[in-house]
């Protein structure tokens, strides 16, 4: 049973944008899409969280206004921020079903899809799932790389694409990050291949500078600008030998899964700081991820369920822990470590999608 009014309400974030796409195709329903374009200021600044709209270009965004929905599946920080002042117009009637890590309170949300990076408590409205949920088109990637074509078929073989991010805690990425970087392309030269950089909107400058200034001819380099309109990442998906992507982003290395292609995660360091901060990280994933085959295991989650009720400044209950989900891909057999050879997975890819429609039907029947 398809509720009355279904909004979908989305960003400019392209990535968390496709995982409420998957989960709309899959539902069958029709959905009114809601976009909400941000300030300026909040485009990469974060809001203070709470329901509102101040964060939002009322003139830029669709119209915000009653009939107020049943139903809003959203992702994001900011988008959820409206979702949750759409929920107070409605007289809390509206139910919200939120994809990812919530910045506020998790049982402000009717439901909360989280994939393994995310470290959360076991509570009765939340649904773990192993990988995100977006999902690229093949055929859009494959008309890209024809695209391209003339440009990426000369260039020698094996073709290796590596996809650069950007410092994100507890990692770094400095210098001495971009050399190993730049060491890596060059162990690509001496296979006689092609190593092919790209750079993104996170990317520190100190790294791009290194880049830029020490890759071995024989390396393509692409650095990423709001200017630049000759991104080159599709076709690489499309037509590269395998992937070397900074442990930073989860999103690359998910796209580059779910297109059956050869991933080598790039480990990123942690500073001083960055140490202690991973430690608060591992503790949450061993609190929030019990097996729930014993009956300590049991215990765990009641433990885990009272540290969510304490942990008011969310030091544990609202956080991610990236080398657990490295792990997770390099256990599972969808990646290998950077250094070690590339390899075809034939591991089965996790579908949690079915588990998704269930859940969500579910509140609503």
């Amino acid at each position: 049973m398809q509720p009355r009014r279904v909004w979908v309400l989305v960003s400019d974030k392209k990535g968390d944008n496709g995982q409420i796409d998957t989960i709309v195709d899959a539902l069958g329903w029709e959905c009114e899409r809601k976009y909400v374009h941000m300030r300026p200021e909040w485009v990469l600044g974060k809001p203070r969280y709470r329901p509102s709209l101040d964060h939002i270009d009322r003139e830029q965004s669709d119209p915000i206004e009653a009939p107020w929905p049943d139903l809003i599946l959203t992702v994001g920080r900011r988008p959820s921020m409206v979702a949750l002042w759409i929920r107070q117009q409605s007289g809390n009637r509206t139910r919200i079903v939120l994809v990812g890590k919530p910045s506020g309170h998790m049982l402000d949300f009717s439901l909360v899809i989280a994939s393994a990076e995310n470290q959360l408590p076991p509570m009765p409205n939340y649904l773990p799932i192993s990988l995100p949920l977006m999902r690229l088109d093949p055929e859009d990637v494959a008309a890209e790389a024809r695209q391209w074509r003339d440009r990426l078929e000369p260039l020698s073989k094996p073709l290796i694409a590596i996809l650069v991010g950007g410092e994100t805690n507890p990692f770094v990425m400095n210098r001495q990050v971009a050399r190993q970087l730049v060491a890596a392309a060059n162990q690509v030269v001496e296979l006689g291949g092609t190593p092919y950089v790209t750079t993104s909107r996170r990317t520190t400058p100190e790294v791009v500078e290194v880049l830029r200034n020490e890759l071995p001819p024989q390396a393509e380099f692409f650095e990423w600008t709001e200017q630049a309109t000759d991104n080159p990442y599709r076709a690489l998906l499309g037509t590269a030998d395998g992937f070397l992507v900074t442990g930073d982003s989860i999103s690359m290395m998910v796209e580059v899964i779910y297109l059956r292609k050869p991933l080598a995660i790039f480990p990123l360091p942690v500073g001083r700081l960055g140490q202690l901060d991973q430690l608060r990280r591992s503790l949450a994933h061993w609190l929030f991820n019990p097996k729930k085959t014993s009956g300590r295991d049991a215990l765990r989650h009641l433990a885990a369920r009272g540290v969510f009720h304490l942990d008011y400044f969310k030091l544990l209950c609202a956080t991610r822990d990236f080398r657990a989900f490295h792990q997770h891909l390099v256990d599972r057999g969808l990646a290998v470590w950077a250094g070690e050879d590339f390899s075809s997975s034939s591991a089965p890819l996790p579908d949690d999608l079915e588990q998704v429609v269930v859940r969500i039907k579910g509140l609503v029947s």
